[in-house]
Parts: structure tokens; C-alpha cells; sequence
């Protein structure tokens, strides 16, 4: 597989984008003023602690506290005495966590979810400092190796290495990047991991909880770190500052690969050079059409993602099953590939065709969890249930890429419509009979939008002249810009004051 890496950075935001075979698959975005909290370690104040959830709340400097879950407490020493002897893996298959935490106690936790709608940031007590090759786990003992990592002779000797490299209270996880790394490599990435771990200790005695006491790499750069392996052909940035930087770190950690770092010079922007703007430009849309002529309607709400599969322009030759199975099989690829294009995580519902043969429902199922294997993230998937719907889970870790890339509609307030002209002229109409039932002004001016201030003058004069024969008032309508398509503003004649406020408005 040809995998790529662009970079841009602007006054606003960096950008990366990550391309497999030529075709769009990852995008990650990270505003200038915004900096991703994943991966940062806090000395955080234990808020409250809920046995009820299951939970706890710690204090870490953020606006909202963040959310500590039982499951995500590692450390025996913040454990009941009873829970550790009693089997934790038992307690924690039924819910039941007894922990050792008490309001005001000081612990140590790292970001594992950014926070999101109002919700704070999820956190763990499993410290974890990745490296290059090795992942750092302080306070434990285990040696881990990447599920990844298929040959049992590599894996052998990577367990060796590690074994005989780290202190016994430390553990590590070997990366799927260190198969074939030789143990002086291996030893140097866990040296500079161990002196990070010693800096945080360090830090920890300097400063006033709660505190950040390590603090991840940027977006760009732990993307390098996390993704640049061997199957990366090339990576191309078009920022100088961020291009010397990377070219550093790889002249440190990988000076083979350095010859595959390229500075992008052109003045047409990178990823419109690279026809990158406009594909993430179609990933705010809902629809994404297939190359069949059928296409998805990919909608996000507050509780699940919810996909539908249609038939569309699709027109064919072979029966309705075949037609059916041909659609969903492109379909289960193009999902897994938007899944992960714009990080939609959660509960996520596909509603595929429908098919009548189980056979032709099993190889849907088959085919997307096969793609799915690409996604770093974890995904859980359950086959196509009774009512021909598809259910899975996938893992969250940062904002969405549409929560990333626009803002809540001030007129909708997320609900993506707004109220028709109908609608709104029945607002107005129970507005001025509330108004006219609390004064008696005898003229007032209504400032609409300019499609709809025209549509009333052209369309509603009938609707108009009774509106004001029935409350005995006189009405001018006035095209204003600054109105939106769904308000409206009444203005008494006489003084100019707007009296829209004088009763409520519905």
C-alpha cells in the first residue's frame, strides 16, 4: 500500500492529511489557539467521588472538571484492599470497583478523551509516554508487545531486549515501528522516555496542584511520531519552521527515513495542489455518492451516527438481490473509509439495503469489518440484525471532524433548518395579537429579511391587509439585511424604538 503524509499550516489551523493509494483517508485538524489535550499527564485534586457512577471528578486546571470512570483506575494504591484481593478482573466485568479515594487527595492522570459538548475531559490513572519504539508505562512491570506484530521469533526477541533494558518498576509496550530495531535503538528511545518520566517527578515537586506536568506533542508531530513508519513513502509539509522540526526529529530517532521528508514550495496551496481542499470540502456535506451512482446519507446526533445506503442513480442488469449485494458491498467500504475520514465514533447505525439471503447478509458484514481493520481506532461490529440494520461502536478520542470544522448555526441552533416563511408569518400574527391586546399604538413597521419581506408584500397581501383590519393597525414591511431568513422585528412609527421584546417572543 502507498501511503502519504501532507502537512499544512496556516494562521488558523494545521492540517494533516493522510493518503492510501492515492485515495483520501485520514484528516486531522488542529486549531493555532486550541491545542489537543490527549496524551497530556495532570496533577489533578480528586473533586468528588461518586460510588453510585462509578466514577470520580478531578480538578486538573481545565474549566470542567474532568471524569474519572472506576475502569480507568490501574494503580493498586487507589484501590480498596478488598477489591485487589478479591479478584479485580471479576469486580470490574460486574460494575461493582470499590476504590480508595477521598476529596482533596492529589493524583496523577492522563488525557485519553478530549473534552466535548459540554462535558469534560476522560481520564485515567494508567500513565503511558510514548516514544518512538517503545511506549513508557511508570509504576507498573509488564512488558506488552503490539498486537500488530505477527512473527513470534521477532516478538521473542523484542521481549528479551525489553526485559533486559528496563528497571523493574517501570513497564513498556514495544510499537509495531521497533520490528527490527536493534537493541541500541530500542535502549535509546527508552533512555529518553525514562528521562521524560524523571522531568515530570522533577516537575511535580516545582509547581502548585492542579498542574500540566507533561504535555503531548502537537497534532503534526505526534502524528509523525505515531504513523511514520516504513510503508510511508513520502511526507510533505509546507511550513518551514515545522519542516525543520521534523526533519530534527527524524535525523534523532529515524535518520534513514529522513531522505522521505519533502518542503513543499509551490505557491498554489498544498492540498489544493494535491486535490486534498476539495474532498474535505464534501465531508461537512451529508451525502457521499458511490461510484455505482448510489450514495450514503451520513447524518451525526447527539446520540449516534446514523448511515443510510441508497440505490440512487444505480440502474442494474441482474436481479434485486445482486443489485442489492453489489451496492452494499461498495457501500461497506466507502462507510469504513468515511468513518475514519471524518472520525465519527459512538454507536453508530448502517441501515444497507435490504437482502433476503443470509449468505449475501454475512458477506456485508465480512467486507466491513475487513476494511475496518485499517482503523486505528477500536470498532466493535454486530452482523445485520433481523430489521437489515448493522450496529457498531467506535472508539473516541478527539472531536469529530465536523465538530473541528464549523461551528453551531446561530439561526438553527444545530438542528441544520430553519422555520418556513409559513411558520414565521403565523409567529407574527400571534404576535401582534399579543401586542395589540397590551397597547394600542395604530402603526408599527415589521423588518424582515429581503426574501421574506418580498414574498409577504408579493404573495401575502390579502393575509397582510386582514392581519391589520383585524387589530385595527397599520403595518409597513421594510427589507433589512442584518434580519435573518427566520426573525422578525417590530418598530414603533412614531418613535423608532423596537418593540419586539414588549411580549414574548414564540
Amino acid at each position: 500500500m502507498k501511503k502519504e503524509i501532507y502537512i499544512n499550516e496556516s494562521m488558523g489551523e494545521t492540517r494533516i492529511a493522510i493518503v492510501e493509494d492515492g485515495q483520501l483517508v485520514e484528516v486531522y485538524i488542529e486549531k493555532q489557539d486550541k491545542h489537543r489535550m490527549v496524551g497530556n499527564v495532570y496533577r489533578g485534586v480528586v473533586e468528588n467521588v461518586l460510588p453510585g457512577m462509578q466514577a470520580a471528578f478531578v480538578d486538573i486546571g481545565h474549566e470542567i472538571n474532568a471524569f474519572l470512570p472506576f475502569t480507568e483506575i490501574q494503580d493498586d494504591e487507589y484501590l480498596d484492599d478488598d477489591d485487589i484481593n478479591n479478584n479485580k478482573k471479576n469486580n470490574r466485568n460486574n460494575g461493582a470497583i470499590k476504590v480508595d479515594l477521598t476529596t482533596g487527595q492529589e493524583i496523577y492522570v492522563q488525557v485519553i478523551k478530549e473534552p466535548f459538548a459540554g462535558k469534560g475531559p476522560r481520564v485515567t490513572t494508567g500513565i503511558a509516554l510514548p516514544g518512538r519504539l517503545l511506549v513508557l508505562v511508570p509504576n507498573s512491570k509488564y512488558v506488552g508487545i503490539s498486537k500488530k506484530m505477527w512473527d513470534k521469533y521477532e516478538r521473542r526477541r523484542l521481549k528479551k531486549i525489553a526485559n533486559k533494558i528496563k528497571e523493574k518498576n517501570v513497564g513498556v509496550i514495544i510499537r509495531t515501528v521497533a520490528e527490527g530495531k536493534s537493541e541500541d535503538q530500542i535502549n535509546n528511545d527508552y533512555k529518553s522516555l525514562i528521562k521524560k518520566w524523571k522531568q515530570v517527578e522533577a516537575k511535580v515537586k516545582s509547581v502548585k496542584t492542579p498542574a500540566l506536568v507533561y504535555e503531548d506533542l502537537e497534532t503534526a508531530s505526534s502524528v509523525i511520531r505515531d504513523l511514520f513508519s516504513p510503508d510511508v513513502e513520502k511526507i510533505v509539509i509546507d511550513s518551514k519552521k515545522l519542516f525543520r522540526k521534523t526533519q530534527t526529529y527524524l535525523d534523532e530517532v529515524s535518520p534513514n527515513m529522513a531522505s522521505r521528508l519533502d518542503f513543499y514550495k509551490l505557491k498554489t496551496p498544498i492540498f489544493e495542489g494535491m486535490g486534498i481542499e476539495d474532498e474535505i470540502g464534501k465531508l461537512l456535506r451529508p451525502k457521499v455518492w458511490l461510484k455505482s451512482g448510489a450514495y450514503l446519507i451520513i447524518e451525526k446526533t447527539e446520540a449516534m451516527v446514523v448511515v443510510d445506503v441508497n440505490s440512487g442513480r444505480y440502474v442494474g442488469k441482474k436481479g434485486h438481490e445482486d443489485n442489492s449485494l453489489k451496492i452494499n458491498l461498495e457501500a461497506a467500504r466507502e462507510v469504513a473509509r468515511q468513518l475514519r475520514l471524518r472520525d465519527l465514533s459512538g454507536l453508530i447505525v448502517i441501515d444497507f439495503i435490504d437482502m433476503r439471503e443470509e449468505e449475501n447478509r454475512k458477506k456485508i458484514y465480512y467486507e466491513l469489518r475487513k476494511e475496518l481493520k485499517r482503523d486505528r481506532a477500536k470498532v466493535a461490529v454486530s452482523p445485520i440484525s433481523e430489521f437489515g440494520l448493522l450496529e457498531m461502536t467506535r472508539q473516541r478520542i478527539r472531536l469529530s471532524l465536523i465538530d473541528s470544522m464549523s461551528d453551531e448555526c446561530p439561526s438553527c441552533h444545530g438542528a441544520g433548518r430553519i422555520i418556513s416563511i409559513e411558520t414565521l408569518i403565523t409567529r407574527i400574527d400571534h404576535w401582534v395579537r399579543r401586542y395589540k391586546s397590551k397597547f394600542r399604538n395604530l402603526r408599527l413597521r415589521l423588518d424582515l429579511h429581503p426574501e421574506n419581506a418580498d414574498f409577504l408584500i408579493t404573495n401575502k397581501k390579502k393575509v397582510l391587509r386582514g392581519l391589520m383590519w383585524k387589530n385595527f393597525v397599520h403595518i409597513s414591511i421594510e427589507a433589512n439585511t442584518s434580519i435573518k431568513r427566520d426573525q422578525y422585528r417590530f418598530f414603533n412609527v412614531k418613535d423608532g424604538k423596537d418593540v419586539t421584546n414588549k411580549v414574548d417572543i414564540v
